[in-house]
This record gives structure tokens, sequence and C-alpha cells, in this order.
């Protein structure tokens, strides 16, 4: 599932083309109508509008073991806590970790924000976060994949 709203364009594509490879569904949630491929393994889920609606029904279809594709890091934090994995687009992995230390982090900055110091927003998205993002959603998927096969050889057989 990916938060699709502010997701770069080249997150989008990396995932349609991961989810084809493998069969794996992939949900798009946002607040506003994307365009999405013509495949029956993508839905797009269009939230109404308003401050963290597509977040809240994000973390309402997470399921354990699901992927959630988010930059924000209140959300990557609630999904985690669902048994859900949750990947920044600049390819960081949030776990249950890893997630409260960037919990703590983000809280952190905003604090620094409202004392009036100015700490500048995030970098553009460029080709190492593209890199990165594919690395990392690679490195799961495969993983994944390893579980799924060992699930699969474990099954009692039936005649």
């Amino acid at each position: 599932m990916i938060d699709a709203d502010g997701s770069p364009g080249a997150v989008k594509e990396i995932l349609f083309r991961a989810a084809r490879r493998t069969l794996t569904p992939l949900v798009l949630v946002a607040n506003r109508a994307l365009f999405i491929p013509d495949d029956p393994l993508f839905t797009r889920v269009v939230v109404g509008a308003g401050l963290d609606v597509a977040d809240a029904a994000i973390c309402e279809r997470a399921d354990p073991g699901d992927l959630v594709v988010t930059a924000d890091v209140p959300l990557a934090a609630k999904v985690v806590e669902k048994g859900a994995l949750a990947l920044s687009p600049h390819g960081e992995i949030f776990d249950e970790e890893s997630v409260n230390e960037r919990l703590s982090l983000r809280n952190f900055m905003a604090e620094m924000r409202s004392g009036g110091l100015a700490t500048g927003g995030p970098p553009p998205f460029g080709p190492r976060d593209r890199e990165a993002f594919a690395n990392a959603l690679n490195a799961i998927l495969e993983k994944d994949l390893k579980r799924r096969k060992a699930e699969k050889q474990n099954r009692p057989k039936t005649d």
C-alpha cells in the first residue's frame, strides 16, 4: 500500500514494476484522483479531503505483514504498531526499533521549528533516493518471496 498523495512519480513507477514482477497487489491511497496503469493488480482508493484522512484510511487497511510506503513518520509508526512494515520513498525501512527513533527525531525537530529555528525541509528527491528505494524494496520483496517459498514447502501435501 502506498501513501500516494506526496509520493514521487519515480517511486510509483518502481512499485508498479515490482508489483507486476512479483504478482503482488498494490493499493494507492490518496485524497485526489490519481492516474494508475490499467492492471488488475492495482487499486486506487480515493478518500475525502482533510488532514490525515488518507493516513487514517491506510492505517485502517494495513494488516500484519503488509508493506506501506510513506514519508509520514507518524503514519509509519502506526502501521508498524499494527505489525506492518513501512518504507520511506528515500529507502529507509521503518521497523519497531527504527520508527521510534525517527518519531523522536521528528518531534524534536518540530519543537525546534516551533521555537523559531529554521531547519529547512527535506532535500529534493533525486537519483540516489530512487536507487535507495529500489534497493530496499527489492530486499523486502526477496525476503518475502523466500518466506512464501518456505511456507509452500512446509505445507502438508494433500492427495
